[in-house]
């Protein structure tokens, strides 16, 4: 009887801890964040901060590098990258930083992630390094299998679902997520060097950043390094899904602009800056074109000072549910619903 009473005891003690101990899981935001990526402290940082750029806190703070991170359709989880074990590859967290976890158990270079819409699966870009073929893949969250989908970069998946915009040959190009045809975004005679797509949530628009212009007749790609007054003309584009009202948001001639991320309403654009050699974060407003600085604080080692972005907005938000990876409403079908 004494040893039943002890167990149970020893017992009641494990299940008291646990429920001291244990951290509440943490709630997706309530109002608007952007996550963005800061090398401000030496090496580069998970950051979140208003969309006014203010409140700027480090969610990962870690001496490894983290990076490209990505709001969770409920915004319950970030998805983001990071060489914390050695080589870049893809971690969850919580939306306050917490319960950091490795997606995969099979560890290789895997980077630029992106969420389906319905929170069930992940694409990203596998870095093949005898051919140093780029390749897109697909995974179901929780399960090691990795279906291949097209050799390219840079994965957005639609609102939809349907299809993931990535950049094949330096061009954006729409893949059929079920039968991997693919689609350009923009007609055959268009320059190529577009990169960076992304999806609003409430329409079939795509932001991508792109440098229209030909090369200098007497380049040499792959031998000479890509002429700077060349390159600084690469900047932000929006323009709808058939590829039809393409409409340039970001003049030429200034710094290169980089890495649009369209908010969920579609009205304005994240994009990344140089300036004064170090990169900055602005938003752009898609219907004015008012342009507005984000951040400000320079990198102590990394010109990378603060790059890139993704939003989360409660409005456009999947409802939040136990176990996310189940999911089966979308946020295409909840938007036609409202």
């Amino acid at each position: 009887m004494r040893t039943m009473r002890f167990f149970v005891f020893c017992i009641f003690n494990v299940l008291l801890l646990n429920i001291s101990v244990a951290p509440l899981l943490a709630k997706p935001p309530t109002t608007p964040k952007i996550l963005f990526t800061s090398a401000r402290d030496g090496n580069r940082e998970v950051y979140i901060m208003n969309p006014d750029g203010s409140a700027q806190v480090n969610l990962t703070q870690h001496r490894a590098d983290d990076l490209e991170a990505v709001w969770s359709p409920s915004g319950e989880k970030i998805l983001f990258v990071s060489d914390r074990d050695g080589v870049r590859d893809l971690y969850l967290m919580e939306s306050d930083g917490t319960n950091v976890q490795r997606i995969f158990k099979r560890e290789t270079y895997r980077e630029n992630p992106t969420w389906s819409p319905d929170g069930k699966q992940i694409a990203y870009t596998n870095i093949n390094w005898v051919g140093f073929i780029p390749t897109i893949y697909i995974a179901t969250l929780g399960e090691e299998e990795e279906d291949h989908l097209v050799e390219g970069v840079d994965p957005a998946w639609s609102p939809d679902g349907t299809e993931i915009a990535c950049v094949v040959g330096s061009r954006v190009t729409l893949v059929n997520v079920d039968t991997q045809k693919q689609e350009r975004l923009l007609p055959k005679n268009a320059m190529f060097w577009q990169y960076n797509p992304s999806w609003s949530v409430i329409d079939d628009k795509l932001a991508f950043s792109w440098n229209k212009n030909p090369l200098p007749p007497d380049h040499k790609f792959g031998v000479d390094q890509v002429p700077r007054e060349w390159a600084e003309k690469e900047t932000i584009y929006i323009v709808n899904r058939d590829g039809t009202d393409l409409k340039q948001l970001v003049d030429e001639g200034e710094p290169m602009a980089l890495y649009p991320a369209l908010s969920p309403d579609g009205n304005e654009i994240l994009y990344t800056q140089e300036i004064n050699d170090q990169f900055q974060i602005f938003k752009v407003n898609v219907n004015n074109e008012i342009q507005t600085q984000l951040t400000h604080i320079i990198g102590l080692s990394l010109r990378q000072a603060n790059v890139g972005g993704d939003w989360f907005d409660p409005d456009y938000a999947l409802p939040v549910a136990p176990q996310p990876h189940f999911l089966t409403t979308t946020w295409a079908d909840m938007k036609t619903q409202d």
